[in-house]
């Protein structure tokens, strides 16, 4: 059985709204596939991610998702002290298809079921 990867560069996600990027996830992820983000959400884009899927979960078509990311490294003085952050790569999608292995500071070890 295929795959179907969409790998989002960080200029396209910077192009687009929240609601915008976070519609275009849930959308691809309902639709199978897994999603790629080069730059990532931020906790708060991720935690509207999960809320939006929970009010879109059917038992029968769509289960939910997995989502796993590794911390956006802090660079400086002025980042911590803005803390901001946001996640450097982030892998999305259903549930009963993407299963997260392992993970570590620099690897995300995933299992894609077909």
């Amino acid at each position: 059985m295929e795959v179907k990867l969409n790998l989002i560069s960080k200029e396209k996600l910077e192009r687009m709204g929240t609601m915008e990027k976070l519609r275009l996830i849930l959308d691809e992820v309902k639709a199978g596939k897994i999603v790629v983000l080069e730059s990532g959400l931020t906790p708060e884009e991720e935690a509207k991610l999960i809320e939006m899927t929970m009010l879109e979960i059917d038992h029968e078509n769509f289960v939910g998702i997995e989502v796993e990311s590794y911390p956006q490294k802090q660079s400086g003085f002025f980042g911590k002290l803005l803390g901001k952050k946001g996640g450097r790569l982030m892998v999305i999608g259903p549930a009963n298809r993407l299963k997260t292995l392992e993970k570590r500071e620099d690897i995300i070890e995933a299992l894609i079921r077909g």
